[in-house]
């Protein structure tokens, strides 16, 4: 949502996910560089918290500016479907933008006591509920965005509760099974998805002083445009 006093830190932690989210996608251009699994488990909870940290500073938004928040989260879902598909290896889910999208309608259905957010939190979390499997991150994606909002406020230890939910989100079941075989990028990601949370609003806390370039609309295009650079980087060095 666009505010008329930045703030620093909050730009700061988008630009962080967006590097977070790049990183991890350098998985799929063709060397085995499983190391960055860790790292990538940062950008998911960040974007979450950042959505968080939007509808907390929001407050009393006019319905407008939130339902164009919610329209260019929609549009930029459909436009980034095909380079997702063309770059992702079989991908079995949507891209990452209809899991914020529905994870955005909850935590408004619980920040706001209209009927209508209610409402269209409620059918968020039937559709979650019904059609997991077609989201990336799941039932408990769509549930993150609510869980940051829950703490964002309260103390740091709080944050473990988005931790968790961000754990489950990541297919636990597979990284427990994984690590317990001593595989480092799974012990690395369970705890990457244990502390994001914490580091996250640890982040936004102490960086207030920072000034990084703002990440207004535009930044929406960066998404579906990082898929086909990355593209073009896989073929150039296939």
């Amino acid at each position: 949502m666009h505010m008329t006093q930045r703030d620093g830190a909050l730009d700061l932690l988008k630009w962080l996910a967006l590097l977070s989210m790049v990183l991890d996608h350098l998985r799929y251009v063709g060397y085995s560089v499983d190391i960055l699994f860790a790292p990538g488990r940062l950008a998911f909870p960040w974007f979450c918290l950042a959505m968080a940290a939007n509808l907390t500073r929001a407050g009393s938004a006019t319905a407008g500016t939130q339902w164009r928040y919610l329209s260019w989260l929609l549009l930029f879902s459909a436009i980034s479907e095909i380079p997702y598909r063309l770059f992702m290896p079989d991908p079995d889910t949507l891209n990452v933008m209809p899991t914020l999208l529905l994870g955005l309608l909850v935590a408004r259905g619980w920040q706001q006591p209209a009927l209508e957010s209610r409402l269209l939190a409620l059918g968020a979390l039937v559709l979650a509920a019904l059609f997991p499997e077609r989201l990336m991150f799941g039932f408990f994606g769509v549930l993150l965005p609510w869980a940051m909002l829950l703490v964002i406020r309260r103390p740091w230890y709080f944050s473990l509760l988005p931790g968790v939910v961000c754990l489950a989100g990541n297919q636990w079941q597979v990284l427990y099974a994984a690590a317990q075989f001593g595989n480092v990028a799974a012990i690395g990601g369970i705890a990457t998805c244990l502390i994001a949370p914490w580091l996250g609003m640890a982040l936004l806390r102490h960086a207030k002083h920072l000034n990084p370039a703002p990440m207004r609309r535009w930044a929406y295009a960066l998404y579906p445009m990082h898929f086909l650079l990355l593209l073009a980087l896989r073929q150039a060095i296939a």
